[in-house]
């Protein structure tokens, strides 16, 4: 089964992270992935860029209204991701566990990724979309 570690933190927690040598923050991460690609379970991993630089799309009113970063609402920004292949929730877990994250002000939201298989596969989109996934590799 396939679960996104999706890990967010507060405004606070990444201001926090300028004091944190960039080498040993690298270093830090890279032991974990290691890990976690020895495990034979990350599929795939990314961080983001800083919220200031990214837009939002609003769809409030008829037309979408698109404004520059960072968002109006900034407790717990999504900060990157990954995604594991695990055999259950509770392993998700206990790789998070494991994350080597900062402290006070850092989290990670875990969500079971559905397979393609869970949709109706009647539906002519879900077809469409399984036959793309075949084309690509990803089947």
């Amino acid at each position: 089964m396939k679960y996104m570690l999706i890990m967010r933190a507060t405004d606070e927690a990444y201001a926090s992270m300028g004091d944190i040598d960039f080498d040993t923050m690298l270093e830090t991460m890279g032991k974990f992935n290691d890990e976690l690609i020895r495990a034979g379970v990350l599929l795939a991993a990314e961080g983001l860029d800083d919220a200031a630089q990214g837009v939002v799309v609003d769809y409030d009113s008829e037309t979408p209204v698109v404004t520059d970063g960072p968002y109006g609402e900034t407790k717990e920004l999504f900060g990157g991701f990954y995604i594991l292949d695990v055999a259950s929730q509770e392993e998700a877990v206990e790789w998070a566990k494991r994350m080597p994250v900062l402290g006070k002000g850092f989290k990670t939201e875990i969500r079971r990724v559905p397979t393609i298989d869970e949709f109706p596969q009647d539906n002519v989109w879900v077809q469409k979309e399984r036959a793309w996934r075949e084309a690509n590799g990803q089947l």
